[in-house]
């Protein structure tokens, strides 16, 4: 906790807003796709699948392939609590719900499906898209099942096992690139840059990467690093939560570190459109 707290502190210290971009794709990006603050009506049934799921005190064995739960807690775990502690926020999942709405992916890949709350976001953002999502514990996998059946979305292909062992056959067999992809199977250094790799063979240069806790630890701000400077990455964005991977041909190295969900940006921008 400590160090997530040093590495915001430093993240606001470098950040910045949409004042002063310079770049029409990041501009528009930033102020029409993530800080887009309208409501989709897709978002009211998986909230209240979120709801259930934050009730429900079923407990389930826990198989983590990754690098362990923020908690800390044994194996046996509650659904309310994996649902408290580990499914990614409303503010987090409606983020990537606009990415794949905004770009209109084909193909999305997600690592770490867990209750399968934000893969339900990736997949009613575009009804066209086919979802493979990956999860390493059986349990969880079969309440991800549940909850996609709950919300009737049927392009969602879960594949379950050791990501270690099903990602690389799973992409081999594809026949369509990978158009948008998020990463938050393993928290981790070593898997997370094998993983990149191994999906940056089956993406277009107008695919999104989108890196989860990219500040979590130590190890995953040093693969934000690596994936930044890698050749095939042109642009990247850090919104601290999640980093966002554009290999756009013709598109100068840049890297912008922007604020997103932050207070006082709305209160500015409120007193600014009041006095306008």
């Amino acid at each position: 906790m400590l160090f997530q707290i040093l590495s915001y502190l430093r993240f606001l210290a470098r950040s910045g807003n949409a004042h002063g971009l310079h770049s029409p794709f990041v501009f528009g990006l930033y102020a029409h796709v993530i800080n887009h603050t309208g409501h989709f009506r897709a978002y009211d049934a998986i909230e209240a699948r979120r709801q259930e799921l934050l009730t429900d005190s079923t407990q389930i064995e826990v198989t983590d392939f990754g690098a362990g739960s923020r908690t800390r807690v044994g194996r046996t775990r509650r659904l309310q609590d994996i649902a408290r502690t580990a499914a990614k926020p409303p503010r987090l999942a409606q983020l990537l719900f606009r990415l794949v709405n905004h770009f209109r992916p084909r193909t999305v890949v997600e690592l770490g499906t867990s209750l399968g709350l934000t893969t339900a976001y990736l997949s009613a953002a575009d009804s066209r898209a086919r979802v493979l999502t990956f999860e390493g514990c059986p349990q969880t996998a079969a309440i991800a099942r549940e909850t996609f059946s709950r919300l009737d979305l049927t392009k969602v292909e879960l594949v379950a096992g050791n990501l270690d062992d099903t990602l690389a056959p799973t992409l081999a067999a594809l026949t369509q690139p990978v158009d948008f992809a998020f990463f938050d199977g393993n928290h981790r250094l070593e898997p997370t840059l094998r993983y990149f790799e191994l999906l940056n063979q089956h993406r277009t240069e107008h695919s999104v990467f989108v890196l989860d806790d990219i500040h979590w630890s130590a190890e995953m701000e040093q693969a934000w690093g690596t994936v930044q400077q890698h050749p095939d990455v042109a642009l990247t964005i850090d919104l601290f939560y999640i980093g966002l991977v554009f290999f756009r041909r013709n598109q100068p190295k840049q890297h912008f570190t922007l604020r997103f969900d932050y207070l006082l940006d709305k209160v500015l921008e409120r007193t600014r459109r009041l006095s306008a």
